[in-house]
């Protein structure tokens, strides 16, 4: 079955969001539609302080989450607005959005160099100052772009990170029965910010260089509560059809029904099921075979077993969760959020995504930094990282936490190229493709068909 014209789904042009933003919002993506479904609809936008600009150079929330990219960016909707705008979109500001505040940006080729990380990858500049207190030092600085100053006071890194999506964040937040006050998940890559509030507002005064005191705690409640309301998943796939039809739960309506709390079916617990997507469930035995193809994708997911090995974070060191062991287990052992996709409680890892020269990923563009754990008396006396990004070591100060990140929502994957926090695979395919390397898992040609076409689904 080949169903090619999703038109009739479409409510306006793509990345262009209406006066008034109702229940649903749907935009073209290049395997299908992406839709939003929005609880607290309807949204007048011009008077919700997510749309709107509280800094000083033009941006707001919505510069970096826009819903055509599932309420995140993708490196085709920042290249067709560089090129519209000649550069002048909020997006480009050399604040972030260039590789370093000193680049040149006079001519239209000085802004296609600054901007070449966000142009090609998507990535937003994160410039952090080194903890103070912190086992382990930085003995070597690949830098293409000059723009990390371990000389100053205090000493700064800059790395390039993909913007998180701003969507389905109840998935983040959620307590379980009984605990009102519990800790969200990690809401940014590296856990910095301890809640919704804080992002919003740092976020604001950093990337949209606020003036002191914006946005108000109002704005900042009204921005927390608009993007905690809406949900994000692809709707229609150009070869499977709607993705709620024959049985199939897929698309954002479903989503935002989906039971959650913060553990509800953590891998490293007991009661553990390794069955986390259900969505297509219903169309295993489907004669469509786009659709027996994504139900096999999801099933693949599921239950394709493998070796988990070296894992930072999970199994690498003696200190880690499952000590230094190899573990047989799924996709699902870390994506564990029935669903979702995302671990259900804190699990930043490193799998190889953050190194210098990991396969098939592509990390040339970036620049990498050695790393040496300083504590003599610890367990990683003498251990050396070379990594593209220090991750969640930058916040910690914990030699252990070189190059971990958190695992992201598996949803509007479809919207929002290219992957992983780097931008380091262009399309899902790679994706798949580094898992299969890293992991020495075999997938089979079909087998990695199968994978991207239900991935597109989520």
């Amino acid at each position: 079955m080949k169903v090619r014209d999703p038109s009739s789904a479409v409510s306006a042009p793509p990345g262009i969001f209406p006066p008034v933003l109702g229940r649903t919002f749907k935009s073209f993506d290049p395997t299908g539609v992406v839709e939003t479904y929005n609880l607290a609809a309807p949204t007048v936008t011009k008077d919700n302080p997510f749309f709107q600009s509280l800094g000083t150079n033009g941006r707001a929330c919505v510069t970096c989450h826009e819903p055509r990219s599932a309420w995140s960016v993708s490196a085709a909707s920042i290249q067709e607005r560089f090129y519209a705008s000649g550069g002048a979109d909020p997006i480009f500001r050399i604040v972030d959005g260039a590789t370093c505040p000193s680049d040149p940006v006079s001519t239209f080729n000085d802004k296609l160099k600054a901007y070449n990380l966000l142009l090609t990858k998507g990535l937003i500049r994160i410039f952090l100052p080194l903890p103070a207190k912190r086992d382990f030092e930085i003995s070597g600085v690949n830098d293409p772009y000059g723009c990390t100053d371990l000389a100053g006071t205090p000493p700064m890194v800059s790395v390039y990170r993909r913007p998180l999506p701003a969507t389905n964040l109840p998935f983040l937040t959620r307590c379980p029965a009984g605990q009102p006050g519990c800790a969200p998940l990690a809401i940014m890559w590296d856990g910095r910010e301890p809640s919704l509030a804080s992002q919003a507002f740092d976020a604001t005064q950093g990337h949209a260089q606020a003036n002191p005191g914006v946005p108000s705690a109002a704005q900042v409640n009204q921005i927390v509560a608009f993007e905690s309301a809406i949900f994000d998943a692809q709707v229609f796939d150009s070869e499977a059809g709607p993705l709620f039809a024959d049985g199939a739960t897929g698309g954002p309506a479903a989503l935002s029904q989906q039971l959650f709390f913060i553990g509800i079916n953590d891998s490293l617990s007991l009661g553990f099921n390794p069955d986390v997507f259900t969505i297509y469930e219903a169309w295993q035995e489907s004669h469509a075979q786009d659709r027996a193809s994504v139900a096999r994708g999801e099933a693949i997911f599921n239950t394709r077993q493998f070796t988990i090995h070296a894992v930072n974070g999970l199994n690498l060191f003696p200190t880690d969760p499952l000590g230094a062991n190899d573990v047989s287990g799924t996709c699902t052992t870390c994506h564990d959020s029935p669903n979702v996709g995302n671990h259900s409680l804190k699990l930043a890892l490193n799998i190889g995504v953050a190194d210098a020269a990991p396969p098939v990923l592509d990390v040339s563009a970036l620049p990498s930094f050695t790393v040496r754990c300083t504590d003599s008396s610890g367990p990683l006396a003498g251990q050396v990282f070379n990594v593209t990004d220090l991750g969640r070591a930058m916040i910690s100060g914990n030699c252990a936490d070189v190059g971990k990140v958190k695992g992201p929502i598996l949803h509007g994957l479809a919207a929002r190229a290219p992957y992983f926090h780097n931008g380091s695979a262009a399309s899902l395919i790679d994706v798949v493709n580094f898992y299969d390397q890293r992991f020495n898992i075999g997938l089979s040609d079909r087998d990695k068909a199968d994978l991207v076409n239900f991935l597109q689904t989520l």
